[in-house]
């Protein structure tokens, strides 16, 4: 990537004054727990930016709240930018610099200061400089992305940056419309890089075109490389600038973190965030780097026209929790008023979910996991089967949340693994990924063999492992009704099923072609002893299934799949407690994490949830290496009685009212 100019290097070097006599020392993000996000997309229509906000405003937040970091904007997907530049266009209606105001006080309190910033979405950019756009298929100019093969980075985005972060000595910056808001490119100069691959082929118009697989991953190298040209730069002139790219080494990106990115980030929403935060959690917590997700303060209501409903603060708790029991730091996302004003409601809402997560965050925060499943999430499967560079994945990775929601229901502590990471779970779980490749699935064989239990959902896992685990299938998958029994109802699993011969298995559950358990029964789940371990398979679509209904009988259905492969980690009493349990290590303490999910928000219409009701006590039986010396109830500091006989230790909790922790000492 081209250096920038001598000129545009002497313009950012203009910096603003900012008081730095005995200031508090700043978090890094590697250190911080939590934070807030406000951006604004400032555009062409803006009259009135930073004409409300006031340093009186500024402190009341900061006072109450007390975060270790803010976001603030610079520049959003329109493409304005939010404060007074020389280098670049910023919005007309600038009334006052907010970006130095937030600089000003957020330095005075000792609290970083990062920007949201637009990457390669900048709609500004390609209407002034077309030739600076993506192009389609259809040789149509992309009226939001940028070219990845265009000198927007270098002309435009990456002065911006040295700019802003050099005006307002910035801590960092969450680089945002990034890794979604790529797609394959047919510009010129894109074209002719690919002709010089020497490949014999034009490039690849759609998916059954020759070659679509590796127009795919070129496409893919080139974002790779736009990322790790600006951080060289950025770093180079920054040393101490701390860099997330959006969604970056997430789900959206599950490649090993590679690139000089200093933290990963990304935010989750939508009417299932619980659900959502879930996988995203998990994986992230095994990449190795520091992370923090950012839940949305709002819903974007199904109004006309469209507004914000505000998320009450026990609705952002709840969702926080789930981010919290698997170490990582958390941080909640809120718009100001166009004219910068941060309303007192949201400050007290902001200030009351700061409290919440404070209070766990010594037995929370850089915690590692005791969990002894993890659920396969399939890289390979997803950049071969979905036609897409990177997530989000819509439907096509719901088989895999929805198997883990199952899991969770089932009061399983579960981790996602990676397909680059380390087999090193006790029991793996793999849904029903398409091609999760040769390789990964001989070194599971081969692990399996050694003492490793395995749970397979879906048609394509029966048959990719048939040969190497001995079991027949009964011709070909084909799409099929398919019912399963529940303790008391049946639960709907229609969808691609592959007939298997049961032959030296055994039986785990049946499946039914109607809701009648008298005729029509075929093979639901069988398990079969290999080597040392045990493989437990269930050739069709539960976890996408269980995405879809999130029926009770399925739950039971996966609750039985598991109990063949032998004893919980962890038991409670009542199966069908809307819990999600959690098992992690912090700072020598093993600590098991209840989560309460009652009214947990799924549904567009019901955006907001004031009321989630405390659960009663839980009979837990939970297995340990060493018997306890002493069990409390966090974080009211409170002890619980317990018995230890064979390796497992038995309790009572109090009730549980949002999320409590049981700590072991």
């Amino acid at each position: 990537m081209p250096l920038i100019s001598r000129r545009t290097a002497l313009v950012c070097a203009a910096t603003v004054a900012f008081p730095t006599a005995a200031a508090p020392v700043r978090k890094r993000r590697a250190d911080s727990f939590f934070g807030v996000h406000f951006d604004l997309h400032p555009n062409a229509e803006d009259r009135e930016l930073g004409k409300d906000l006031s340093a009186a405003n500024i402190d009341r937040f900061l006072d109450r709240v007390r975060p270790d970091y803010v976001q603030y904007d610079a520049k959003g997907h329109a493409g304005w930018l939010g404060y007074p530049s020389k280098v670049s266009r910023s919005a007309p209606g600038i009334v006052a610099d907010s970006l130095a105001l937030w600089r000003e006080k957020t330095a005075e309190a000792g609290v970083a200061l990062y920007i949201h910033f637009s990457g390669v979405w900048d709609s500004l950019a390609v209407s002034e400089h077309p030739e600076w756009a993506r192009v389609k298929p259809d040789q149509s100019k992309d009226d939001r992305q940028t070219s990845l093969w265009g000198r927007y980075a270098a002309e435009r985005m990456i002065p911006q940056l040295l700019e802003v972060s050099e005006k307002y000595q910035l801590d960092g910056v969450w680089i945002d419309g990034e890794c979604w808001q790529t797609n394959p490119d047919y510009a010129v100069a894109a074209v002719q890089s690919w002709r010089g691959l020497g490949l014999g082929m034009d490039a690849p118009r759609k998916p059954d075109d020759p070659l679509w697989d590796v127009w795919l991953e070129f496409n893919r190298q080139r974002f790779r490389d736009y990322v790790k040209g600006y951080l060289e730069i950025l770093h180079r002139a920054r040393p101490g600038l701390q860099i997330a790219s959006n969604w970056l080494y997430s789900t959206f990106v599950p490649e090993k973190p590679e690139l000089a990115v200093d933290f990963l980030s990304g935010d989750y929403l939508g009417n299932a965030s619980i659900s959502r935060a879930r996988l995203d959690a998990r994986y992230l917590s095994q990449t190795g780097k520091p992370w923090d997700l950012m839940a949305w303060g709002f819903q974007i209501a199904n109004t006309d026209p469209a507004g914000h409903i505000h998320k009450p603060a026990i609705q952002i708790e709840q969702e926080a929790s789930v981010v919290l029991a698997q170490g990582g730091g958390f941080q909640v996302y809120y718009q100001p008023s166009r004219a910068g004003r941060i309303d007192d409601r949201h400050i007290d809402t902001i200030a009351e979910v700061a409290r919440f997560c404070r209070e766990r965050e010594l037995l929370c925060h850089k915690s590692r996991s005791l969990s002894d499943i993890a659920v396969l999430y399939s890289r390979n499967s997803l950049y071969r089967k979905s036609n897409k560079l990177f997530g989000g994945w819509g439907k096509i990775d719901a088989h895999c949340a929805g198997l883990l929601d199952a899991l969770i229901e089932c009061h399983c502590s579960v981790d996602v693994m990676p397909d680059w990471a380390e087999l090193d779970w006790p029991v793996l779980v793999i849904p029903e990924w398409e091609e999760i490749g040769d390789r990964l699935a001989v070194r599971i064989a081969d692990k399996v063999r050694s003492g490793m239990k395995l749970f397979l959902t879906g048609a394509g896992n029966a048959r990719q492992f048939a040969s190497l685990f001995g079991w027949k299938l009964s011709g070909a998958a084909g799409k099929s009704p398919a019912w399963v029994a529940g303790e008391e109802l049946f639960g709907i699993a229609s969808g691609l099923w592959q007939d298997m011969e049961l032959g030296n298995g055994k039986l785990v559950s049946q499946r039914y072609l109607s809701y009648d358990s008298s005729r029509d029964t075929k093979l639901g789940a069988a398990l079969f002893e290999v080597g040392k371990g045990r493989v437990v398979v269930a050739p069709g679509p539960i976890g996408e299934a269980f995405s879809l209904t999130h029926s009770p009988a399925l739950r039971q259905f996966v609750s039985r799949c598991l109990s063949a492969l032998g004893p919980a980690q962890v038991d409670l009493e009542d199966k069908s407690a809307p819990i999600e349990v959690v098992l992690r290590s912090v700072r020598g303490r093993t600590v098991l994490h209840l989560l309460n999910h009652v009214n947990q928000q799924v549904a567009g219409a019901y955006p907001a949830v004031d009321a989630i009701p405390a659960l009663p006590g839980q009979r837990i039986r939970l297995r340990l290496e060493l018997m306890p010396q002493k069990i409390v109830w966090e974080p009211k500091g409170v002890a619980i009685g317990f018995d230890w006989k064979d390796g497992v230790v038995t309790f009572e909790t109090p009730p549980i009212r949002l999320h409590e922790m049981v700590v072991f000492l």
